[in-house]
């Protein structure tokens, strides 16, 4: 293809492309193209992967506008064994977790990137000298120095991960996370199962606490790939559902955080919150975390008067409840001399690590796809993120509380709507063709963040290729930044005040 046209926009989240509509540039182009866009602070990379026979590769960029609500679609192609590129990271910095997995997963080696080194060791690495027991930690010599090492087996019941800390006396000098410690080959299993039930099942199985998210991701990739249309009285009840789902996991984290500064009443009073807002969903559809609750074109939990009635109810009280609450926490001198100026990341980190969500939004970047990238009812319906500019732990906590708040009067307004939508009974649909020849992406604002699901599909209209992304992905670094030249004591608030994904990061 000629490079002439560089790239494929598309304006709609999960609209389907044509994979011969997208450009195919020559890697020079490529990197001149990459460098350019990303030095717009409204740009981002969503995706940056390989697909495609050994032999020969072919390697998608997805860059999102915030400020276009477009997606660039564009790629590039290299064969052969021995794969060599000019790393973009020391241009473009939040490249170099793609780049790292690109190298993981396929042996490309990017010369002059300075962190080359394995994400998740899949269990088909091409380099198969790389293991968990040779991970090449960073280190810094001298005496005053030493290293702490947490996990990956945890003292709590937590998923692992390996913590390696440099520190001088109990000051953090540099922090690196070494995860990778589980794999259920989530991409692959999405290939090898035929059954569309199994893949929805798959896909709120990747980060239990984002089910909905999760599922909602893969739903609408489908959907999109199949021409399914659906009423806008489902399309607001999946938003309810991912409202529910903010709504319970910021309660039960602000609950988290002050059990890690010992404020017990704030901790008890959250978690029985937390508590009733989940009932609330399993009340909806039979379980607590909404497995069930989105399947292509339908749906078998439709919500009723009866359930919209209960969700209205519960989250009033919770509401009301947890604001009384939250005001407490962010008023005690105890708590605010543990969180406050604790665990910064400034915006400029922010930017160049392409942190997204709740991490962007904490250290003044406007990034949430219900705004600018909607999906779903939130292309009728108007979203207002709070966004809170000094970046620490208060700035996570308090992002919390008033996105809870938020999520409170979003789903009190859905069901309004609902109420008065025309309600057709839509069951799922599993016996649906996918478009051939094809390429999606789909994107949904989870609680944590951008949550990404992508598909190739060949001339069948057979899924060939599928990539899932959790916003952990992107996050992680944005806590390894926050605990430099903090106390390690820190370290267990400024991981709350994240909660990132192990098993989403892992897949």
């Amino acid at each position: 293809m000629s490079d002439t046209k560089k790239y494929t926009e598309t304006r709609n989240n999960s609209s389907p492309l044509s994979i011969a509509s997208i450009p195919v540039l020559d890697y020079g182009v490529f990197y001149d193209q990459v460098s350019e866009m990303l030095r717009d602070e409204q740009k981002h990379c969503v995706a940056y992967y390989g697909a495609g026979s050994p032999g020969n590769r072919r390697f998608y960029c997805c860059i999102a506008d915030d400020g276009k609500a477009t997606i660039d679609v564009f790629s590039h192609e290299m064969s052969g064994q021995n794969m060599v590129l000019k790393s973009l990271t020391p241009v473009c910095t939040q490249l170099y977790i793609f780049e790292r997995e690109i190298h993981e997963n396929f042996g490309v080696e990017f010369s002059g990137h300075p962190w080359l080194k394995p994400v998740r060791y899949p269990y088909d690495n091409p380099d198969r000298s790389e293991i968990m027991a040779n991970y090449p930690f960073y280190s810094i010599g001298g005496d005053e120095l030493h290293e702490v090492g947490v996990g990956p087996v945890h003292a709590g019941v937590i998923e692992p991960g390996h913590f390696r800390f440099i520190c001088n006396g109990e000051k953090v000098l540099h922090l690196e996370i070494q995860l990778g410690y589980q794999h259920r080959g989530i991409e692959n299993l999405f290939l090898e199962k035929s059954s569309p039930l199994q893949r929805c099942v798959l896909a709120e199985s990747i980060a239990g606490d984002t089910s909905v998210g999760h599922e909602l991701a893969h739903v609408q990739l489908i959907e999109s790939l199949a021409g399914i249309e659906i009423s806008d009285a489902l399309r607001i009840e999946r938003c309810i559902a991912l409202e529910l789902e903010r709504l319970a996991v910021h309660i039960g984290d602000t609950a988290a955080l002050c059990g890690d500064v010992a404020y017990q009443l704030g901790q008890a009073v959250c978690e029985a919150l937390r508590t009733s807002v989940i009932n609330t969903t399993q009340y909806w559809c039979g379980n607590r975390f909404g497995k069930g609750i989105v399947r292509p074109g339908g749906s078998n939990y439709h919500l009723n008067d009866a359930a919209a009635d209960e969700i209205l109810k519960v989250i009033s009280v919770t509401g009301k409840r947890f604001n009384e609450v939250a005001e407490l926490i962010y008023s005690r001198p105890s708590v605010l001399a543990r969180f406050d100026d604790i665990g910064q990341v400034t915006r400029r980190q922010g930017l160049n690590i392409g942190a997204v969500g709740m991490a962007a939004r904490s250290c003044g970047i406007l990034r949430d796809l219900r705004k600018t990238h909607p999906f779903q009812y939130y292309r009728d319906y108007q979203v207002h993120p709070a966004i809170i500019g000094s970046g620490d732990v208060l700035a996570r906590g308090k992002l919390r509380h008033l996105e809870a708040l938020d999520s409170v009067r979003i789903i009190t307004d859905l069901v309004e709507k609902w109420k008065t939508a025309l309600k057709n009974i839509e069951r799922p649909n599993y016996d649906y063709r996918l478009k051939p020849f094809s390429f999606c992406i789909s994107l949904v604002e989870g609680w944590r963040g951008e949550i990404c699901h992508a598909a190739l599909t060949d001339v069948n209209g057979k899924i060939v290729h599928y990539k899932v992304k959790d916003p952990s992905f992107h996050n992680w670094m944005a806590l390894a930044l926050a605990v430099r030249n903090q106390e390690i004591s820190d370290f267990p608030v400024c991981n709350k005040s994240f909660n990132l994904s192990y098993c989403g990061n892992d897949l």
